[in-house]
């Protein structure tokens, strides 16, 4: 486990308080990155049934399958008694086992679940809600909480930015005319894992060329042209924590379109961290970013948000909400990480120029993670 045991005890009281606060008798959480949080618990078998039931008394217990019974045994703070298995055999309902499970621990009041995450699909939501009824929403419960980092979580962001940084000078020694996109991303991808980091929530978006304006991973890769662009977005992500970068490179030297370009996204991205303050709202962030490339001539280029926090996320995105977008009237508060991404997709002239590290928020701002600075990097 890579917290303290007083740490999960910690997590756990608060989130016993959010469930008693809720009035609900217990929780089911599907989300992986609850269970991460709350325990420990450290797998990729949510693609299956799995769900860890949260009570108002406190306990925890985990309903999977029995792949994942030493998963969590090594991984997280439960016992043998607190993981229960459901057999894969013909016409088996896991759904009715979560069911009976609730039943045996007394959770017979209103109980809530988890419904916005990857770790619950369409199918076995119905399931579910067959088995139990309609069940209230506890979309926020474990997301809210985890939004306010610890000390020790705040230094596993920092490792994870440091590995961030590393990729970035990997991509950078290996990024030249001619160089084979597939080179630069295992340079990229190698120095994450000989720092001891992790796989990232998502693969890590490469391309050059037309591809440079897309801001998601598509397969295929080509060799740089004499004369071209890169664009990258990765995350460096250490403990399942992730501090996520974007930077478009240049090759063959920057034109006065491109260098302009950059300014805006230099300028929006220094304005957003000055808007970055305890107890302001989200849309402030936004509407910073928005006002700079506005002004710039570039409201045809950007998109509708412009960053989003960070946490211990899974597959398939490494995004955290809550996200900064137009209106969002959510606090930020002391303790928060965020992805402040400035990106310019420019139709009218082809190029791309992103730009984007993460940021932890203090008492009075923002205290950049990455040791890099946004500059203009010409290869």
């Amino acid at each position: 486990m890579h917290f303290t045991q007083n740490e999960y005890a910690d997590r756990q009281i608060r989130a016993t308080a959010a469930v008693n606060t809720s009035g609900f008798d217990a929780v089911l959480l599907f989300a992986p990155e609850s269970h991460f949080w709350l325990c420990g618990y450290d797998t990729f078998g949510f693609a299956m049934f799995q769900c860890l039931i949260l009570g108002a008394d406190g306990r925890l217990n985990l309903l999977t399958r029995n792949p994942d019974l030493r998963q969590a045994l090594q991984t997280s703070t439960l016992s043998r008694d607190e993981i229960h298995i459901w057999d894969d055999v013909e016409g088996v309902n896991p759904a009715m086992d979560l069911k009976a499970l609730c039943d045996r621990l007394g959770y017979t009041g209103k109980i809530a679940m988890e419904r916005q995450t990857a770790g619950l699909t369409f199918a076995n939501g119905m399931a579910v809600v067959d088995a139990f009824g309609p069940l209230t929403s506890a979309d926020g419960l474990i997301r809210n909480l985890r939004q306010d980092k610890s000390p020790a979580e705040l230094e596993m962001h920092r490792r994870a930015a440091a590995l961030s940084d590393d990729a970035l000078d990997a991509a950078l020694a290996t990024t030249h005319a001619g160089a084979f996109e597939g080179d630069i991303l295992a340079a990229m991808q190698g120095a994450v894992f000989k720092g001891g980091g992790d796989y990232a929530g998502n693969e890590f978006v490469i391309g050059s060329g037309d591809r440079a304006r897309l801001c998601r991973y598509a397969s295929g890769r080509r060799h740089l042209d004499a004369t071209d662009q890169l664009t990258l977005e990765w995350s460096g992500t250490y403990a399942r924590y992730h501090a996520a970068m974007m930077q478009t490179l240049i090759v063959g030297g920057a034109t006065d379109k491109q260098r302009d370009m950059h300014k805006a996204a230099r300028d929006a991205l220094e304005a957003c961290e000055a808007a970055i303050k305890p107890g302001r709202p989200m849309a402030e962030v936004y509407d910073a970013h928005a006002i700079v490339f506005d002004k710039a001539g570039y409201g045809h280029a950007r998109l509708k948000a412009c960053g989003y926090g960070m946490g211990a996320i899974y597959n398939p995105i490494w995004v955290d909400f809550p996200m900064f977008y137009e209106g969002n009237p959510m606090l930020m508060k002391e303790g928060q990480v965020f992805f402040l991404h400035m990106i310019l997709m420019d139709e009218d002239t082809g190029y791309a120029m992103c730009l984007g590290h993460s940021v932890e928020v203090t008492n009075d701002g923002v205290k950049r993670l990455s040791r890099h600075a946004p500059g203009l990097f010409e290869v």
